[in-house]
Parts: structure tokens; sequence; C-alpha cells
């Protein structure tokens, strides 16, 4: 698998608040995000950008560059537009009951490729849909 990081900024089209950086969030269940994001931390040590992990709801999101909510059709999960609002990336994770399992670095405006995501994403899948047939 063939893995790299969105080098494009997370930026939009109108001029972003001061400390915002706009991107659009995939989401996904744990279970699957935490495996891939395994799958794209053996490809590549910079092939996953910042993660949230929801406590509440169970869930992983993505950052990924803005714009790929319009074309994003993975089943079992949702991309989310921030529509200009951006997203803070500072210690403290942008959303109540959430915390950075990957926070943002020094490359904070890296974003997780989409493509490479959803590859991770599908091969997630299908690793837990064969270790639930097999036990």
């Amino acid at each position: 698998m063939e893995t790299s990081q969105s080098s494009e900024p997370c930026t939009s089209p109108s001029p972003p608040v001061p400390g915002d950086t706009v991107c659009d969030l995939v989401t996904v269940p744990a279970r699957q995000g935490l495996e891939a994001v395994d799958i794209l931390r053996r490809a590549a040590a910079d092939a996953v950008g910042p993660v949230l992990h929801d406590d509440d709801r169970d869930t992983l999101g993505f950052l990924v560059p803005a714009g790929t909510a319009a074309g994003w059709d993975v089943p079992g999960s949702t991309c989310t537009e921030t529509n200009g609002r951006g997203l803070r990336l500072a210690p403290e994770p942008p959303v109540a009951g959430a915390d950075w399992l990957l926070p943002p670095g020094d490359d904070a405006d890296l974003a997780t490729d989409p493509a490479v995501l959803r590859e991770a994403l599908g091969e997630a899948a299908r690793l837990i849909e064969a270790a639930d047939k097999c036990c």
C-alpha cells in the first residue's frame, strides 16, 4: 500500500479566523479508526495527521483537507465540512468529551490524505470482518 500525507494546508476560499485551520473531518467507529491508524502508521510514520477520539460517541475523527466531504463516499463513515468555522488545533480538543489520539504537532497544517485514508479504512474493515468471522 502506498501512503502519503497531504502536504496541502487545510485551507478554505474565505480567509480563516486567526488560529483556525479549515479542514473537513472524517468520522468512523473507533474500532475501525484505530485499525486504520495502525495501518497508516505501519506504512509510513507521517501518513496520518491529527486524529480526535470522541469517548462519548466511540468514534475517531481524521482531519482531511477542506473539500474532501464533497466526494467522500466510504460506507460506515461520514465526512463533515467545517463550513469555514475551522478547528483550533490547540492542545485541547475542539469538541467536549473528545481528546487527541494523535495531537497536532509542528506540522499541524498537514492533514491525512483522503485517498490513503480511504484505502486504510477499507483494509481495516476487511480485517475486522475477518477477525469477527473467525471467533
